[in-house]
């Protein structure tokens, strides 16, 4: 260490101590916050993009072995695989500041997995080319809408609100309609659908970049958050895939 070197740490650590905000403390706080934000934001969408291609290979694969017929064979074990996922997302939400990022990203990836195998019944409904079509849809919709969220310099926390209200309605009556079983309230759900998630897409992004942008450091706990928004992402987009593809959907 030289002489110039030794004197910037002593600056830095009498800045700590006594409190005061030098000129080199400032800049380095920008430059690591700046350095963080980019790490962050690359990893969400990393982590986002890696369960996509997770659930992805997961459901063709199941839907193209001879275990698509014992799970929808064996009722216990398809709402086991479901009770699964619900509490997979529940406890990483709920636990994410107490896990470790390992364990919290192993969750995640264990949940893109299981998620896949409860979508397997799609390759036997829909035709892979229907699939293949909506699911270029849904990527281009969901891009052109996490783009506006970064971008905008609009606050969207009001309408967040707004489709979080919408969310629990759409849950409540697509209960509903397993009873009633009404066609047309169906085809109005997943338009409904499509517009909910389009709108949070929007929103989560611009969640995500002020979390991110208020990281000093891309340390573990700014990792988890990340994580955590990569999760947020992924459910929006694979909720806004599945209302197109009832609405779109080629059936074979």
């Amino acid at each position: 260490m030289d002489n110039k070197d030794f004197a910037s740490m002593i600056r830095r650590k009498v800045g700590e101590i006594d409190g005061t905000n030098s000129g080199i403390n400032a800049q380095e706080r920008q430059r690591y916050a700046s350095t963080a934000f980019g790490t962050l934001m690359r990893k969400v969408y990393l982590w986002m993009t890696l369960a996509l291609v997770i659930t992805g290979f997961a459901a063709y694969y199941v839907a193209h072995s001879n275990f698509i017929f014992t799970l929808y064979n064996t009722p216990a074990l398809l709402w086991g695989l479901i009770i699964a996922e619900l509490a997979l997302v529940i406890g990483l939400s709920a636990a994410i500041r107490k896990l470790s990022l390992p364990v919290a990203t192993l969750m995640f990836v264990i949940y893109s997995v299981i998620n896949g195998v409860t979508l397997s019944s799609i390759f036997l409904v829909y035709s892979i080319g229907s699939i293949a079509k909506v699911f270029l849809i849904t990527a281009g919709t969901f891009g052109a809408m996490a783009l506006f969220g970064y971008t905008t310099k609009k606050d969207l926390s009001s309408m967040g609100k707004i489709l979080f209200m919408a969310l629990i309605g759409l849950i409540i009556a697509t209960v509903v309609n397993l009873f009633v079983k009404s066609s047309g309230l169906d085809l109005i759900l997943c338009y409904g659908g499509v517009l909910i998630f389009v709108g949070l897409t929007a929103w989560d992004s611009q969640k995500i970049k002020e979390m991110c942008m208020s990281a000093e450091y891309a340390d573990e706990g700014a990792q988890k958050m990340a994580l955590l928004g990569a999760l947020t992402l992924y459910l929006d987009f694979i909720n806004l895939f599945l209302y197109l593809l009832r609405i779109f959907g080629r059936r074979d």
